[in-house]
């Protein structure tokens, strides 16, 4: 009997952008990247079917319906690239980056091709670094 090796939350991130078409992988890698590099209490998963960050630290006890942990999860339907802040309505959008009036506070971002990656690169990291200073903890 084989014994199974569970792999860790980032090996199924790797493995998940490995199956995209390469086009797509090569600019969701490039933005994993930039989101990981962003803080050291940063995660990442695969939630909602697709790679998704999320605050690893200590927080205050929240009812998980409000998704206070998650910071962004990919929609990568159709090859679209967007980046969707379940929270989001809550960071002041000083960067103009978060697109969106959604009434559960989503907000989103677009991503073209690599070369908006690299232009959209530094409001990503404000955005987020915005978002951590809001955290109940």
């Amino acid at each position: 009997m084989a014994i199974s090796k569970s792999i860790s939350d980032t090996e199924q991130v790797t493995a998940h952008i490995a199956r995209l078409d390469p086009s797509v992988g090569k600019i969701v890698e490039a933005l994993r990247q930039i989101i990981l590099r962003t803080d050291k209490a940063i995660g990442e998963r695969i939630k909602w079917n697709n790679p998704s960050f999320y605050y690893a630290g200590e927080m205050k006890s929240f009812d998980p319906k409000e998704y206070n942990r998650e910071i962004a999860v990919f929609n990568l339907f159709k090859s679209r690239i967007m980046l969707v802040f379940p929270s989001g309505a809550k960071v002041k959008n000083a960067t103009g980056l978060l697109e969106g009036e959604y009434k559960d506070g989503r907000r989103v971002t677009i991503f073209k091709d690599i070369k908006d990656v690299k232009s959209k690169a530094n409001a990503l990291q404000d955005v987020i670094r915005e978002w951590l200073k809001l955290i109940d903890k």
